[in-house]
């Protein structure tokens, strides 16, 4: 018959059972009281009946396996840092039900967007693969087993997931295995885990010209939706959840306060410096004067379909943008270039970087010449050309040699 019961020696509580003929016994820290005894009772219950139904897993519970096999009566003797890792085991839930109170809690600070992403996350990934493990169970070789399961999921198009997607479900992971860690008082596992290596990619920014082009070329009532999108710089969200209230034509400013979130707008930015002012240059100022007699008397966003409704970014990349760059023989990249676009020809024109990263909401002037400053030369096809008019304009160099050969 399974019991609980306390060591002599230290009055500390153990386990005692039978499994597959054998008798074990695994040993806790905690001390013989009332609360305590109910906890392990209650793991005891789940025990017996795995074992009843064959399911018994012996590491979901102890985490290094059958420790003991004795029939002397006396629970084995472990060291107390091995007790210290076994105890959390008797207190901590299981992994799922664990999960969701972290969600629970969480998710009032989050972005509505990060809600269902994170919601996504625990119940298609997580809770299927850790959802009956003792959350206090769970070891890095599980958390690197797991990842490597999810590099061979499906993604999009039929893509196994991108690293750094797959990086993003382990973060939460971790989050969770480092709060019931806190809780529980035990080691996290997901410590000494490193993201995976992301590889670059290649932005391949618009020129000038080919931005002319498009332009020229796109059907008219998207050509003012294009000049806004490659000329400020703002994020897809942005510029679909853009509302005729934060166009303000005296300032010359657009003010960036929602943005369109799937089908919802959110009062939050991508970041906190997200919520900013953009300056409309003279041709951004004219194509929003334009879209002003177009759709400010049929609809609050500035850019809308026939029904008064943002624009569908999916509808707007397979109708309009992708068979645009076929016909012109363009390289296919997604309409967010047109953000990459907008920095690289800011760069291109001189403007001040850290200005360029205040219209762009970035926080320093790091990612602009991490990112963007390599592409300006082709652009401007005349790199270095600005620094030798400026030296020819003022620098006097006198003729000959500058030292006297007194005659020599």
């Amino acid at each position: 018959m399974a019991s609980i019961r306390a060591r002599k020696d230290n009055g500390l509580l153990f386990f005692d059972f039978r499994f597959e003929g054998k008798r074990y016994r695994e040993q806790t820290l905690l001390t013989d009281t009332k609360a305590n005894r109910k906890k392990m009772s209650e793991i005891l219950i789940k025990i017996e009946s795995e074992i009843a139904n064959n399911t018994f897993d012996y590491r979901k519970y102890f985490s290094k396996g059958p420790s003991s096999n004795t029939e002397d009566g006396k629970p084995l003797t472990i060291s107390a840092s091995d007790a210290v890792a076994r105890m959390p085991i008797v207190n901590s839930p299981i992994f799922k039900e664990f999960a969701e109170k972290w969600f629970d809690e969480c998710k009032i600070g989050w972005r509505r967007s990060y809600v269902q992403t994170m919601r996504d996350t625990i119940d298609k990934h997580l809770v299927p693969y850790f959802g009956e493990k003792v959350v206090s169970s769970i070891r890095r070789e599980d958390i690197l087993d797991f990842r490597s399961q999810l590099a061979k999921v499906p993604g999009r198009k039929g893509q196994t997931l991108s690293a750094r997607r797959i990086n993003a479900i382990v973060l939460g992971l971790r989050q969770i295995l480092n709060e019931a860690a806190d809780r529980y008082n035990f080691t996290s596992p997901g410590q000494r885990i490193k993201p995976l290596k992301i590889k670059r990619l290649d932005i391949k920014p618009f020129t000038l010209d080919e931005v002319n082009l498009i332009l020229k070329t796109v059907r008219p009532d998207y050509r003012d939706y294009f000049i806004v999108r490659f000329f400020t710089g703002m994020r897809t969200g942005e510029i679909h959840g853009l509302k005729w209230k934060y166009v303000d034509f005296k300032s010359r400013q657009i003010l960036i306060r929602e943005t369109l979130v799937g089908d919802e707008m959110e009062d939050e930015g991508k970041t906190d410096l997200s919520i900013r002012e953009i300056f409309m240059s003279d041709v951004v100022f004219d194509a929003l004067k334009r879209q002003l007699e177009v759709t400010a008397k049929q609809s609050e966003f500035v850019f809308c379909n026939a029904e008064g409704k943002p624009l569908n970014l999916n509808n707007l990349t397979n109708r309009v943008w992708y068979p645009l760059l076929r016909y012109l023989g363009l390289e296919l990249r997604r309409p967010y270039t047109s953000r990459h676009t907008a920095a690289t020809l800011w760069l291109a024109a001189g403007e001040n970087p850290e200005w360029i990263a205040r219209q762009m909401g970035h926080s320093t002037t790091e990612m602009l010449f991490r990112v963007y400053s390599r592409y300006v030369p082709n652009l401007t096809r005349n790199d270095g050309s600005a620094f030798n008019r400026l030296l020819s304009g003022n620098l006097i160099v006198p003729a000959g040699n500058s030292v006297p050969n007194n005659g020599q």
